[in-house]
């Protein structure tokens, strides 16, 4: 168990008045978690102190190598007033993954998920009330020796911040535009798609400004190898209803596990639902599109939750699934696991953490 010594703020921020216009990650509360690992003495020092700038040596090894990585999860105000958590064990097991990867050391599972809710418990009060807002979270940590050589290296800080947000879309749950990448590639398997760093989303980038200047909100990666089968969007796993059957890209290497996915898999299942974690191509998407089975799209992630897919492009094809609008499926995925999560719908799995 950790031993977190708290230096609380003298100076506190305001609070944002109005919290229909919070948007995503753009406010940080008052404090931040801080904890350092040195090679030989392992994680130590764990500190929740005033949110401020960080110090780093222009060698550190983070800004010439990347070896980092990040989680997101988010704190919700319970229908009681009482902060909860939304499955935080598998954020800590996603970042020992990640870390094995990466050559970071190992976190403890139970430090990782100590340290959230202490921070979150020291600004709880930063916990939006409206509608649909969250309290975003932000665990990462990064290299930190100064030295220029391709090493792992022997030091590193894990820290959480905290950021108030609305919805991740501004149009909330109104259906999106999907744009299918058929250039760049994100991911190989073998690589780090499936790791929760920075790079990945660094190679996503320029697909995501040409998909935005064609009036999409959003990437979906074809794999890196034959350029046919679908893998994931760029902030987002990807669901598809195809005549009646839930079929979503089964996890190779090259795609996040995502915590969501995983939610929408159970519950899906829990429902009577068939589901299919395979591969599925982009020629038979649109097969199930012109014979009429394709029901619904959707894609799944901690920021958006449930995000309903209204148009998906491909080269000089552009579908409209179903009418335009949120699927029924996606909706009832959207209000059970929003409701879990704020304490209104029955949790029959133990998700839900209260800090």
């Amino acid at each position: 168990m950790l031993d977190i010594k708290i230096t609380k703020t003298t100076t506190p921020k305001a609070k944002p008045a109005d919290e229909s216009k919070l948007g995503f990650g753009k406010i940080f509360t008052d404090h931040m978690f801080i904890m350092n690992y040195t090679e030989g003495q392992g994680w130590h020092d764990a500190r929740i102190v005033p949110y401020e700038n960080v110090s780093l040596s222009p060698a550190a090894m983070v800004f010439h190598y990347g070896q980092e990585m990040f989680e997101g999860l988010k704190a919700y105000r319970g229908a009681n007033g009482e902060p909860r958590l939304f499955r935080p064990d598998m954020n800590a097991k996603r970042t020992n993954a990640t870390n094995e990867r990466l050559c970071i050391p190992q976190l403890p599972e139970e430090d990782f998920v100590q340290a959230v809710k202490a921070v979150v418990k020291v600004d709880e009060d930063w916990i939006p009330r409206a509608a649909g807002t969250s309290l975003y979270i932000r665990p990462f940590i990064i290299a930190t020796d100064d030295f220029l050589g391709v090493a792992p290296s022997k030091t590193y800080m894990f820290m959480i911040i905290l950021s108030p947000s609305g919805a991740y879309y501004a149009s909330g749950l109104a259906p999106v535009g999907i744009w299918i990448e058929d250039d760049y590639v994100r991911a190989v398997r073998g690589g780090i798609g499936f790791a929760k760093t920075g790079g990945n989303y660094a190679a996503s980038l320029a697909a995501q400004v040409k998909a935005h200047d064609g009036g999409y909100s959003q990437v979906l990666w074809l794999d890196g190898v034959e350029r046919k089968y679908i893998e994931e969007v760029g902030a987002m796993n990807i669901f598809f209803k195809i005549d009646g059957k839930v079929v979503t890209p089964a996890l190779s290497g090259s795609i996040l596990p995502g915590i969501t996915r995983n939610s929408v898999i159970t519950l899906c299942k829990n429902w009577g639902y068939e589901v299919e974690e395979r591969k599925i191509s982009v020629d038979e998407l649109i097969e199930a599109q012109n014979t009429g089975k394709l029901e619904e799209v959707f894609g799944t992630g901690t920021a958006a939750v449930i995000s309903p897919v209204g148009t998906l492009r491909y080269k000089d094809d552009v579908m409209t699934i179903g009418s335009g609008s949120i699927g029924e499926l996606s909706q009832k995925l959207y209000d059970t696991v929003t409701g879990i999560q704020n304490g209104t719908v029955a949790d029959e799995f133990g998700w839900t953490v209260l800090v």
